[in-house]
């Protein structure tokens, strides 16, 4: 009897499937016992099992009873979720929602470290291009240092189509994994006494004229130095926009809780559709993995490292606690709490919480211009 024509999944069932598998296992495992971001890592590691079981219906597969195609229902979602860019860009108006803009302008010198926080994105580019990507995919790579899942699928999206599994599940498992991969970089780079640094938080009230003006002059800047920029800017601005202008708090709490949640869900299980065995058990797929790490490595010490220099220049009471640099990089707000958490385990009356979020609300900011100049220059070649 051939078991094969009973179960065909099981007859082409391969190592690279197995191992496939049991990446998701592992993802799911991260989400539900480590809470790392459960509402993307679980539906990815979901996601990862239902499309590496052989001839699976949730892709589209050839029937191999009939020969003919069959599509399936997370191809349909990657085709006008992803390609279209529809769900990352969904998700920008939900983080705009969330982001109180309020800190930043207490503190706007710490705008900087969204701009300092930047500097592993290019080094990647470089490294990258060194081990035979070419130029628009070692942008695509280097991006995933913002630690900004919907900008990294933007820029893959559209410089390098076929990198967009490994380039998305990296940045968003590197955004997850922001409590175990930012303190050692930051234990390493600082001494404890500059640890112990304490910062005065402004908490001057921001007019709200002022906050409903910001989004709009910031879209309006970014589309002039980066005109690639704007979606991506436009949409997180919007967000922003409908919670401070007051008229629209129905809206704004629907886009941060029920636009966030079923988006999010949607995203992370639509990623999941790209992590086949076929594509991911590759040489390039591990060196984009390795390289992606790199990226956030480097843009964790080029924050810490502007911080430093900073300090150089100041008076002992306004220095700036170095930690408050690793800040600079797009995983809001999850940096912006293990810095404030790293402080409060040097010092327990340190409360960085506020100048933290002041630059993590800048590195958002940062990811999305930096994103958006390198679809503008890459995007020539």
């Amino acid at each position: 009897m051939d078991f094969s024509s009973f179960f065909p999944a099981l007859a082409s069932f391969t190592w690279q499937h197995l191992l496939m598998i049991v990446v998701g296992a592992v993802l799911i495992y991260l989400a539900i016992a480590k809470q790392y971001e459960p509402t993307l890592l679980l539906p990815m590691g979901f996601g990862a099992i239902l499309v590496n079981i052989p001839f699976s219906a949730v892709l589209t597969h050839i029937n191999p009873e009939t020969g003919e195609a069959v599509e399936g229902v997370l191809s349909l979602f990657y085709e006008g979720g992803i390609v279209t860019e529809i769900f990352p860009l969904l998700i920008f108006i939900a983080i705009g929602a969330m982001i109180d803009f309020t800190p930043l302008f207490n503190n706007p010198h710490l705008l900087l470290f969204g701009a300092a926080a930047q500097f592993g994105i290019f080094l990647t580019m470089v490294l990258a291009a060194l081990l035979g990507f070419d130029l628009k995919e070692a942008a695509s790579i280097g991006i995933i240092g913002a630690a900004d899942g919907p900008t990294s699928i933007v820029v893959a999206s559209k410089l390098a189509p076929r990198l967009l599994g490994p380039i998305s599940v990296a940045a968003y498992s590197y955004m997850a994994l922001v409590p175990i991969i930012q303190p050692p970089i930051i234990r390493l780079m600082t001494t404890r006494q500059e640890r112990l640094i304490k910062m005065k938080s402004n908490t001057r009230k921001v007019s709200r004229t002022a906050l409903i003006l910001f989004p709009i002059i910031v879209t309006v800047l970014a589309g002039i130095i980066a005109p690639s920029s704007l979606s991506l800017i436009g949409f997180l601005m919007f967000g922003n926009l409908i919670r401070e202008c007051g008229v629209l708090n129905k809206l704004s709490q629907s886009a941060q809780n029920e636009l966030s949640s079923l988006v999010t869900i949607l995203l992370g299980i639509t990623i999941a559709s790209t992590m086949t065995a076929e594509r991911f058990v590759r040489w390039d797929t591990l060196m984009i993995i390795g390289l992606g790490l790199t990226a956030f490595i480097f843009d964790t010490f080029g924050g810490v490292a502007f911080a430093k220099i900073m300090n150089l220049f100041l008076s002992k009471d306004k220095k700036i606690n170095p930690m408050i640099g690793a800040c600079g990089i797009s995983a809001f707000p999850m940096s912006a709490r293990v810095i404030h958490m790293m402080g409060q385990k040097e010092d327990k009356t340190n409360y960085l919480l506020m100048p933290a979020v002041s630059a993590n609300v800048g590195g958002q900011i940062g990811s999305v211009v930096a994103g958006g100049i390198i679809l503008s220059l890459i995007g020539l070649f």
